[in-house]
């Protein structure tokens, strides 16, 4: 098992590697340059290259890559912004609370929410119960988030004053970003439970605890879902970090001055210090929540958990 971490572990860097090498490849296929988008379209050729200059945009793409990698690698360095001046570590620190409050708290909802509805469904099959909960997770999958965002703030904030339209100030600010973000995730959720326990439920294995008297709950609970958590796990790890990807509609929508944020207007601006520090962070926690989730199998199925153990 250690063996395996250590090697899931080590894979991580060359794939931050590859990361961060897309990145600021297309960072360098954007149109412009820093210096044109912070000074504006009226300034002087020579004041926008002493700008470029400066920012060492005027070298080679491979010396600037090189630089960069090597002051990351050597210095855990990721440089200051182009158009702030701070380091963008510091601002990252700074922003990255709000979206990781936001994308557990959506995670945890959608989690719950999509598990208990879909197991409803599966246990209520062909019933008016499962026709309904099936048309409702098809309407929410097809929702885009921004829109039912904006329907949510319409809704709660302006008639009916319920909830803040923005900010982060309380634990109230979060309620709509989060179900924004997560209603899609939640249908998604819901839809992949009531399949895999349809599979599971008919088993030989539930049928024989059926028969020998096994009560329904015990049977739903404990013996079919087990078995149907693995790819709905799954699921549910991917999502995480698609949610932490994700949050910059939510973070956009809602005025949440997140990381998300922080990646657009980073993009807009050119600011390729800011664009190369906060996705290369995303990808790193993608790859240590896949990890993290490859390891839940071992505690949910014995049988994974026995091919460690013969393999160490």
């Amino acid at each position: 098992m250690y063996r395996y971490v250590l090697k899931r572990l080590l894979l991580i860097i060359p794939i931050l590697l590859g990361v961060a090498f897309v990145v600021f490849t297309i960072m360098d296929f954007t149109p412009g340059s820093p210096a044109l988008i912070m000074l504006g379209q009226g300034a002087t050729d020579e004041a926008i290259a002493q700008l470029n200059h400066q920012l060492g945009f005027d070298r080679p793409f491979f010396v600037r890559f090189f630089n960069y990698i090597e002051k990351l690698v050597l210095h855990f360095d990721f440089g200051n912004s182009y158009s702030t001046k701070q380091p963008v570590a510091h601002e990252i620190l700074a922003r990255f609370p709000h979206t990781l409050k936001l994308a557990l708290a959506s995670i945890v909802f959608s989690s719950v929410l999509g598990l208990s509805l879909g197991i409803l469904s599966a246990v209520k099959q062909y019933t008016a119960i499962d026709t309904t909960l099936t048309v409702l997770a098809m309407a929410f999958a097809a929702v885009p988030g921004f829109w039912l965002g904006m329907m949510l703030i319409l809704l709660f904030a302006v008639k009916l004053g319920w909830l803040p339209a923005n900010g982060v100030t309380t634990w109230r600010n979060f309620i709509l970003p989060m179900i924004a973000l997560s209603m899609q995730q939640a249908a998604v959720d819901m839809r992949l439970t009531r399949t895999t326990m349809l599979e599971t439920i008919r088993q030989d294995y539930v049928r024989t605890a059926r028969a020998k008297g096994a009560p329904e709950k015990t049977v739903i609970w404990k013996h079919a879902l087990k078995n149907a958590l693995l790819p709905v796990v799954t699921n549910m790890g991917t999502s995480f970090g698609h949610l932490l990807g994700g949050a910059a509609v939510a973070e956009t929508v809602f005025v949440i001055p997140g990381l998300g944020t922080y990646i657009v207007n980073g993009i807009r601006m050119k600011d390729i210090p800011v664009v190369m520090a906060s996705i290369t962070m995303f990808a790193a926690m993608f790859c240590i929540i896949i990890l993290i989730v490859d390891l839940l199998y071992a505690f949910i199925d014995p049988r994974i958990k026995a091919k460690y153990t013969r393999s160490r």
